[in-house]
């Protein structure tokens, strides 16, 4: 059901007292992203050093927060949330790609290299 606000004009006032109007701000919902899924991602698969767990529960609060109706509580889990998210993601790539390129090179053969040299 949508209800329509209207004026009526009724002309200028009938008193000599000033004129004074109020202003109400009333916000819609504002839309604050939790970054649920991404901490979720970052939890299972780049979970180094535990921040995309860290991650995921600071956007578990944000979610909280934002169903409490606390907008700036979960504005700032949220930040936080993607502050570990993108330290998580960064971080996990890296050491992946330095854990790939040591692989394809052979430098993580070197147990392998002592024992045929008779270093065991």
């Amino acid at each position: 059901m949508v209800k329509e606000n209207t004026v009526d004009i009724l002309g200028p006032p009938q008193s000599s007292a000033p004129v004074t109007t109020t202003v109400i701000d009333i916000r819609g919902e504002t839309a604050v992203p939790d970054h649920i899924v991404w901490s979720l991602f970052n939890t299972i698969f780049l979970n180094w050093c535990c921040l995309g767990f860290m991650a995921f529960a600071y956007s578990v609060k944000s979610r909280d927060r934002k169903m409490v109706g606390d907008v700036i509580g979960a504005q700032t889990y949220a930040s936080t949330a993607k502050c570990l998210n993108v330290c998580a993601l960064v971080l996990g790539l890296l050491l992946t790609i330095t854990f790939i390129i040591l692989f394809v090179t052979g430098s993580l053969m070197i147990p392998q290299m002592v024992r045929q040299h008779g270093g065991y």
